[in-house]
């Protein structure tokens, strides 16, 4: 956008210096207005809405996208289950337990025994220990994390509700 501009006005300012080189007073109108239309045309032409807008994308290339991030999500969340402890209660059980809930419908915050029981029938007591909110270890920082397997299995169970 600059350089039509900067073009226009370097061409308005040779002119102006050929009008008084030449000391002819009636081109200067006609070579002004010339150097100008000239640069309006081009500040126009460079403010077209086809080379200020992206292309659209295509919707494959959304899918494509959309495709990428989950995959990006899922490698990450494989390997917060199999880091430690720490890691599984700190990003996994509350996106589990929050799924738990609206897959369910039992809030929380209702009824605890009613959630509780829901989640000891739905996973089993040992995988009840990975999903539960309330099962977060304060000292679990260096204890190995469930797994890939654990995670798996909730999961699945999770998608049969």
């Amino acid at each position: 956008m600059t350089r039509p501009i900067a073009a226009a006005v370097a061409l308005l300012v040779l002119a102006e210096l050929y009008a008084v080189v030449r000391l002819d007073r009636d081109d200067v109108l006609v070579v002004s207005g010339v150097a100008l239309v000239g640069g309006l045309v081009a500040v126009r032409w460079s403010l077209r809405p086809d080379r200020m807008s992206a292309p659209p994308a295509s919707e494959a290339d959304e899918r494509a996208a959309a495709l990428q991030r989950w995959a990006v999500r899922t490698e990450t969340m494989i390997s917060w289950s199999e880091a430690t402890r720490a890691d599984w209660d700190r990003r996994l059980r509350p996106m589990l337990a929050r799924q738990f809930e609206l897959a369910t419908g039992q809030r929380r915050s209702r009824n605890v025994e009613a959630f509780e029981a829901t989640g000891r029938m739905l996973f089993g007591a040992q995988l009840w220990q990975w999903v539960d909110p309330e099962n977060v270890s304060r000292t679990g920082g260096r204890e190995p994390g469930p797994g890939r397997a654990a995670l798996d299995e909730i999961l699945q169970r999770l998608e049969r509700v």
